[in-house]
């Protein structure tokens, strides 16, 4: 490592460049994505497989169960009707 180098204030690593800021700073959400390189995957739904390792019956416990009937509990009493 050169003098010059080994000498260097720290303070002047990782600083920004000065200049004018570009006039919108929210131009990244408008950039378009970088063109995928080979042949586009295939979106035919005749040849997706679908797998269903769950079990059955798929436990639910107590919890889960009150959780839901906390939050959804309206919209099941419309769907179903008001639990006896």
């Amino acid at each position: 490592m050169s003098k010059t180098r080994a000498f260097r204030s720290p303070k002047r690593r990782g600083r920004a460049k000065t200049g004018a800021l570009p006039s919108d700073l929210y131009a990244y959400a408008e950039a378009k994505p970088s063109p995928r390189i080979g042949r586009p995957p295939k979106l035919e739904p005749e040849t997706w497989t679908v797998t269903d390792d769950w079990p059955d019956p798929l436990p639910v416990t107590e919890t889960e169960i009150d959780l839901f009937e906390a939050w959804f509990g309206d919209f099941f009493d419309e769907l179903f009707g008001p639990s006896s």
